[in-house]
This record gives structure tokens, C-alpha cells and sequence, in this order.
């Protein structure tokens, strides 16, 4: 699942790309996004700026209330559960992103490996959109989740088994204003090429995540 990824381009570049209205001027948000953190995406025809993972209401052994936890992965097949049904149902998002990381290795000596569409090289990778969900909180505000999809059949098998659900641009309109059925029939794995590259660099290195993220 994806815990952390890419985004270099800034906001200008995003609503540009994607003819959205520019509604994030001035908003904070790093080149690598983790869980908990605000991010970009596209939705309702503007760019905005959002926490990455809906809030899980969490609690302790003794029954006290914990902060909650960011649940910042969507399994396709969980889509029609009660947790992610209305945000499938009407509000559906474009997540801009230059590449996607997976941890590889032993535990403990995880290292990061970066997965993107081919047409450049780090860190000016094309800019891509991937599938996601977005709802107003009562704890971050507006928040959004990736939706992420079996990599069977795909380049990325050969480093996770799930990967976020990469959207030609085609296929971004009807992801957006589709029907459930229409935007279901788009989670599937990238059949197009992909770069991978493995690096040295361990898993955790600046990693900055408040909270423990999850896939649900």
C-alpha cells in the first residue's frame, strides 16, 4: 500500500494541467507527502489543498478517546462499505502525483523504491493522476484517501501487491462524474509501462508520520 509519495510540481503547474481553478494559492504542502499531511488534489473543477487519510475515531484500552488514525489507502474492494460508500457515491477526486514509493526489504532495513510513468527521470517525473475520495471532517477539515487496487498482471507486482489506480487522462472524467458502476470499472491495475527504481535510501529516512496510517 501506498504510505508515501511524490508531488513536485507546484500548485500553478497542477491547475494547468488539469484546467482546474487554482483554489490552494498559498497553501503549505511538501514534495513528499505522508499520511496525516495536506496534499493536492482536484475536485469539484478546482485545485485544493486536503489532509491526506479520512480520521478513524480511535480509543484506549480504558475506553479513552485516542487521536485518530488516518486512514489514507481505499481497497477497490471495500469501496462499498460503509466507510467509503458515500465518498464513492459523490465524491470523487484526482490525486496529482510524479511517483509513488512501496518499502522494500527486510524489516528494519526497508529502503524506498519509487514507481512513476516513464517519460522522465527524477525528480522532473511526468505528472499523472491517480484515483481518489475526498469528504469534509470535523477533525482535519477536508481530507482524501487514495484508492488502491490489486497489481496482478502488472509491472508493480513485482514490487507490492497493490497499487494506487492510475488514471489516463481519458479515464479522469468519468472517474470524476461517472457512475459508481462506470468509476468501479476503472480500478484496475496500469497496464502501461512504469519506472521503477530502487534506492538506497532507508524507508523511514525523514519520514514525518503523526499518526500510524492504514488501508481499509
Amino acid at each position: 500500500m501506498c504510505n508515501l509519495y511524490r508531488m513536485t510540481k507546484n500548485v500553478t503547474e497542477v491547475a494547468n494541467w488539469f484546467a482546474a481553478v487554482n483554489a490552494a494559492q498559498g497553501a503549505n504542502f511538501a514534495d513528499e507527502v505522508y499520511p496525516g499531511y495536506p496534499g493536492l488534489v482536484v475536485a469539484e473543477g478546482a485545485v485544493r489543498a486536503m489532509t491526506w487519510g479520512f480520521p478513524l475515531a480511535m480509543t484506549g484500552a480504558k475506553g479513552q478517546q485516542l487521536k485518530p488514525r488516518p486512514v489514507n489507502n481505499a481497497r477497490t474492494d471495500k469501496l462499498e462499505s460503509p466507510f467509503w460508500r458515500d465518498a464513492f457515491a459523490h465524491r470523487r477526486c484526482l490525486i496529482p502525483l510524479t511517483a509513488w514509493a512501496e518499502a522494500e526489504g527486510p524489516k528494519g532495513r526497508m529502503t524506498r523504491t519509487w514507481l512513476s510513468l516513464e517519460g522522465g527521470s527524477p525528480p522532473e517525473q511526468p505528472l499523472f493522476a491517480v484515483a481518489g475520495l475526498w469528504r469534509p471532517t470535523a477533525e482535519w477539515g477536508a481530507a482524501y484517501a487514495m484508492v488502491m487496487t490489486d497489481t496482478a498482471g502488472c509491472a508493480a507486482e513485482a514490487v507490492h501487491s497493490r497499487m494506487p489506480v492510475v488514471l489516463t487522462s481519458e479515464d479522469q472524467a468519468r472517474w470524476l462524474d461517472g457512475s459508481p458502476q462506470e468509476a468501479m470499472s476503472l480500478c484496475r491495475a496500469w497496464q502501461g509501462p512504469l519506472v521503477i527504481d530502487r534506492t538506497p535510501d532507508p524507508w523511514a529516512k525523514g519520514a514525518a508520520t503523526p499518526q500510524q496510517p492504514g488501508l481499509f
